[in-house]
């Protein structure tokens, strides 16, 4: 039977954690938002340097992974081939990896580093609005896919070359764990998982959820609100829950399909019918700064002025994706059977960094054009109102308004449907005692996660405060997994330098 697959202590537990915590952020919103700024504060100042770190030694470490003899080691028998075609892989580890965050923050992130720019520059100068265009570019490019990539790789060679019974996070150190899969070791890797993922997925939605409402009382003349934005969080949980019961090719794939093929038909109408000449030499303009400065924006830590950009971008962004990494490492492993760890590596880095940069070279640069043409005072309407109104605003000046934002809205819901419902495949597939290749967790489990997701998104909207009670919670449950992936790492060496010397004694 399927219900003797769960494991009812991880599933309890975690289920526990996510309701004590989101009891305070309901009951007493201005304190746990106070004890979160404080908390918030501290761990960059401690432990920020590790986050910039772990970034330079992921890339480095992938790159020697994918170039040496260990990337055409396939995942698999050597006769696997993918199950899935490159488009529909692609389609789905960027939606799982992106979500509608993407949609917020290509549109927005400009304005405030064009208001506060890095390196000392001069705000709202010209150097200023060259690294706002850059920025997004480095934030959302290698790095993060760099941090999705690591756990991706420690999972799935042993899950698919150990022919594993579990599909868990602690698959990941294997090696260390010598077949203890169910011992109070991997337990407890697994349960900082899921604790990491709810955190996660509750700041996605606390972003996405407020600019689709935004989004949807302008397209019905009503006001946007807190009874609005809950509405919205009841669609997307709807959607998704019907997405993972009809199962990973008949619902996320589709849904994947689907919703790559409207955001990239968006986002080429934007080019066209817009500046497309700006557009185009921003983003090259863009591309070569990052370029050329990609070493100093990594290691960057401004000892010299303390102006907070690196704790307040660099740092935040870095714990979002080391968050969300354990979640999109075991949603690539289920959709990557087949592939060599040379494709999977080359085609996470690749692929989810140019689809992130299209969203910010267009969408983000024709904000940029609107600010500094002065067709729309984007950063005072952000300032006066929201960064969802100022999105809102900035669609107005499209074409075909009207069609433009129901379409940007659905694309957010199916962005934020696609993220949630591979996150509840994947808290499912951690509470399930044995998942084989192939199989998948019961559909009543992936259906209850769908819906539990949702509570915490609401609290932190019932809040009413800035963007930092968010970056709290994704830098506390990024922090273990952080020290996690060091473990995980050496777990894979050891283990594919084991699985070689034994092929070659054969």
């Amino acid at each position: 039977m399927e219900q003797s697959r769960i494991d009812w202590p991880s599933f309890g537990l975690c289920a526990l954690i996510l309701v004590a915590a989101s009891i305070p952020l309901f009951v007493f919103p201005d304190a746990s938002n106070a004890v979160l700024e404080s908390l918030y504060g501290f761990i960059a100042a401690e432990f920020g340097i590790l986050y910039l770190l772990a970034s330079v030694a992921a890339i480095a470490f992938l790159l020697w992974l994918a170039s040496s003899r260990y990337g055409s080691l396939r995942l698999g028998e050597p006769d696997d081939r993918p199950e899935f075609r490159e488009i529909s892989w692609v389609g789905m580890l960027f939606c799982a990896g992106v979500g509608a965050g993407l949609l917020y923050w290509c549109a927005t992130e400009w304005a405030f580093y064009y208001d506060a720019p890095p390196f000392g520059a001069e705000p709202r100068s010209v150097e200023a609005a060259e690294w706002a265009s850059t920025y997004g570019l480095f934030h959302w490019g290698f790095t993060a896919w760099a941090f999705y990539c690591l756990p991706a790789v420690a999972i799935a060679y042993p899950y698919y070359v150990k022919k594993l019974d579990v599909l868990r996070f602690s698959v990941s150190c294997h090696w260390f764990l010598k077949g203890n899969d169910h011992g109070p070791v991997a337990r407890a890797i697994d349960f900082l998982f899921m604790i990491a993922l709810l955190g996660g997925a509750a700041s996605s939605l606390g972003f996405s959820t407020p600019m689709i409402a935004a989004c949807l009382a302008w397209l019905f003349d009503v006001e946007p609100g807190d009874t609005l934005e809950i509405a919205v969080i009841g669609l997307c949980i709807l959607l998704f829950a019907v997405s993972v019961w009809l199962g990973l090719k008949k619902g996320i794939k589709r849904l994947s399909d689907i919703n790559v093929g409207l955001a990239f038909g968006l986002l080429l109408f934007i080019l066209v019918v817009g500046p497309t000449a700006f557009l185009l030499k921003t983003s090259l303009n863009g591309l070569g700064v990052m370029t050329q400065n990609f070493l100093r924006m990594n290691f960057w830590t401004d000892p010299f002025t303390d102006s907070g950009f690196v704790e307040s971008w660099t740092i935040f962004y870095w714990a979002w994706w080391i968050a969300f990494a354990p979640y999109v490492g075991l949603f690539v492993t289920r959709i990557s059977k087949g592939r060599t760890l040379r494709q999977l590596i080359l085609g996470m880095l690749i692929w989810g960094s140019l689809g992130s940069w299209m969203f910010y070279m267009v969408m983000g640069n024709y904000a940029l054009f609107l600010e500094l043409s002065g067709t729309l005072d984007f950063t005072g309407i952000m300032k006066s109102a929201s960064g969802n109104a100022a999105i809102v605003a900035m669609l107005e000046q499209l074409p075909l308004a009207a069609l433009v934002i129901s379409v940007f809205s659905l694309i957010s819901i199916i962005f934020a449907a696609t993220t949630y419902d591979s996150a509840s495949y994947t808290l499912a597939s951690s509470a399930t005692l044995h998942l084989r290749a192939g199989d998948d967790p019961a559909r009543w489990h992936r259906v209850f996660w769908a819906f539990a997701l949702g509570l915490m998104p609401v609290a932190l909207m019932l809040m009413n405060s800035n963007l930092r009670p968010i970056q709290v919670i994704l830098l506390v449950v990024s922090l273990p997994i952080l020290l996690v992936g060091v473990v995980m790492t050496v777990a894979l060496v050891k283990t594919l330098r084991q699985d070689v010397r034994a092929l070659a004694g054969d």
